[in-house]
């Protein structure tokens, strides 16, 4: 088995590299593409130094790639995507490139694994907030059947990548920002992605369209709020659902504890809830600040944290290739 990191320099990429690690899924090869930048860097995966090329087709086309974990952006995913599928490797792709093309798998493995069954040679990891919200989203679906949801996310620096980051920390310092339209440092700015025609802004319209993609809910009502904060890592989200169902929060607790890497933390007679700080470097959906919502029916509140970077990106992708390789063991694919 040939792995391909696509991006595999940049703050995803060398995320990929360390979660492969952290899961022993090991690999004949990895071959590491990146810019011509960083040509000749040589990174160290299981104790094996490998040497990062550039992207292009020549150094594609001239290896036999099994699977490729892609951290580039959406022009660069779709120029390269079909390269390396044709030539045989599943691409499992971070960008946002083909989330919303019908023949193309947009998968949370813990939701809708099994849409992983047909693929096309690509499969989509969704946008990190989205990831975050569809975990406990599901746990709740399947026995109360979701009739609306609000979305008022919290979202880190991180998600903007390096340079997000370093607009934080330049703005702590005094400087002005690089990256984002507004100083990022002691504010928060209630503008991710650019607008749209509706008022919305790319961000807000992408969590709408994913969730209905994951969840095979196409009719269900869904609005957003995205908004960046001064936090370096891990997003947050504020989420309100309507059920079709009556509830009992006791029901709603085991549901969403009972569910795969979500985890429950909600004791406030001790402070104990979610938070970034908390969350750093983990897998897992932290859920906590559980509540009814008395101002409508079937109504609740809870509060969501994830690290954005590891489950919300890297982490995803590399349980898809591992939910790959378990159906092909199994015959399925």
């Amino acid at each position: 088995m040939n792995i391909a990191i696509v991006g595999a320099t940049g703050r995803v990429g060398s995320k990929f590299i360390q979660v492969l690690e952290e899961r022993n899924i090991k690999a004949d090869n990895f071959f590491l593409f990146a810019s011509k930048n960083s040509e000749g860097k040589k990174i160290e995966i299981f104790n094996k130094k490998y040497i990062v090329e550039e992207l292009n087709v020549k150094n594609v086309l001239n290896k036999k790639i099994d699977y490729a974990l892609f951290s580039v952006g959406a022009k660069l995913s779709k120029q390269f995507s079909p390269i390396f599928s044709e030539n045989g490797a599943v691409v499992i792709d971070n960008s946002s490139a083909f989330r919303r093309e019908e023949n193309v798998p947009l998968v949370v493995p813990e939701v809708n694994n099994s849409d992983i069954l047909w693929h096309k040679g690509v499969i989509s990891n969704p946008n990190c907030s989205t990831i975050l919200a569809v975990l406990p989203l599901k746990a709740l679906d399947n026995l109360f059947d979701i009739k609306r949801v609000i979305f008022s996310t919290y979202q880190a620096v991180s998600g903007a990548g390096q340079k997000g980051i370093f607009d934080l920390e330049n703005g702590i310092k005094g400087e002005r920002p690089k990256k984002f339209l507004h100083p990022i440092f002691s504010n928060i700015i209630p503008h991710i992605d650019d607008f749209l025609e509706n008022g919305y802004t790319k961000e807000e319209d992408k969590m709408i369209f994913e969730t209905k993609k994951i969840l095979h809910k196409d009719t269900l009502k869904i609005t957003a709020t995205t908004v960046r904060v001064p936090v370096f890592n891990c997003h947050s989200e504020s989420i309100n659902v309507q059920f079709k169902k009556p509830f009992k929060l006791e029901e709603v607790r085991k549901a969403l504890a009972d569910f795969d890497n979500v985890f429950v933390v909600d004791d406030i007679l001790n402070n104990v809830y979610p938070m970034p700080i908390n969350c750093d470097e983990k897998d897992g959906v932290y859920v906590g600040r559980i509540r009814r919502d008395f101002s409508a029916r079937n109504a609740l509140n809870f509060f969501a944290v994830n690290d954005n970077i590891r489950k919300g990106a890297a982490t995803n992708a590399v349980q898809i290739l591992q939910s790959i390789l378990q159906f092909k063991k199994e015959g399925k694919l």
